[in-house]
């Protein structure tokens, strides 16, 4: 009978060492996904390539938008997120760059690069979609929500500037120059 106690104990603290061995050695999803995320912007960004690799590129912002996806609370989420919108904007995706800004907006309003992300949408419509109404109103925003960021100043610019050409442009900084230069 003690026999037998004494074996069932012995069973047991077998049973749970061999259980915490396997949950140590085993790496966990969100560790796996953040050294694929690592391994992926290694290779894309090395020395190595001197033009960026545009599926490969598309392979990262989906790793960065899954990774969002599973783990919607973890603290590198919206960083995350905010590559992946960086990422498709530079990749000529700007209705992905759009909803990937939006969400960053909605769900991590605080998050320190939060008036970048409404900065960077009012960029996309005026520059890739070319729907200049909706940027002056984005821009508008994010003079309202951000006059002191370090963006307002370029928004203003933008507004100024819509749908001028670049030969408009430089007519009225050239113009500009020879008033300065007569006072």
């Amino acid at each position: 009978m003690i026999n037998d106690i004494i074996m069932k104990k012995w069973i047991s603290t077998i049973n749970l060492v061999l259980t915490i061995g396997f949950f140590i050695s085993c790496s966990s999803p969100q560790k796996d996904k953040k050294d694929t995320i690592k391994s992926l912007e290694e290779e894309l960004f090395s020395d190595e390539n001197k033009m960026i690799d545009k599926d490969k590129a598309g392979t990262l912002v989906a790793a960065y938008m899954s990774y969002a996806d599973e783990f919607p609370g973890d603290s590198d989420t919206p960083e995350f997120l905010f590559k992946a919108g960086d990422m498709a904007m530079n990749l000529n995706m700007p209705q992905k760059a759009i909803k990937v800004f939006d969400r960053i907006l909605k769900d991590f309003p605080d998050y320190e690069k939060a008036p970048q992300c409404l900065f960077l949408k009012g960029y996309v419509y005026e520059n890739e979609i070319g729907d200049l109404n909706t940027a002056k109103r984005i821009y508008e925003e994010f003079l309202q929500k951000y006059p002191n960021d370090e963006f307002a100043d370029d928004a203003s610019v933008s507004i100024k500037n819509l749908g001028k050409s670049p030969e408009e442009l430089i007519k009225e900084f050239e113009e500009k120059a020879k008033q300065q230069g007569e006072i």
